[in-house]
């Protein structure tokens, strides 16, 4: 008779997956994160391959959809590209409830800047 997996160990797995992918994508500093903060910004096809792919900076909405964005497809080189750490912080109370709680768990543990906290590597 085959071994069963439970839901529960199913789930786990994939929540273990889904942090360590995310986690292997992270810079390692807040600081290497040297996108733009203005204008207008186009996505790379790799990360927007359908929708929206050019952001204006300007626009808040805007903003928020291209981090939340570049913050669940990009790899560490598009995050590092793309991403602003300044803007990243401040936008950071209202973005985290927009992205997966794997990729919001993953940076908070990181980067406790992010919630209010210091971190050397922030």
């Amino acid at each position: 008779m085959a071994s069963q997996s439970s839901p529960t160990a199913d789930a786990r797995s994939t929540v273990d997956v889904l942090r360590q992918r995310y986690a292997q994508r992270l810079p390692t500093s807040l600081h290497d994160l040297a996108g733009p903060t203005d204008g207008e910004v186009e996505l790379p096809l790799h990360i927007a391959w359908s929708g929206l792919r050019t952001y204006n900076l300007h626009r808040p909405r805007q903003r928020m959809s291209y981090y939340r964005t570049v913050l669940t497809e990009g790899q560490r080189d598009d995050l590092t590209a793309l991403l602003d750490g300044d803007l990243l912080v401040s936008q950071w109370p209202v973005l985290r409830t927009l992205v997966s709680r794997h990729i919001r768990d993953v940076w908070e543990a990181v980067f406790p800047a992010l919630t209010g906290g210091t971190s050397a590597a922030a």
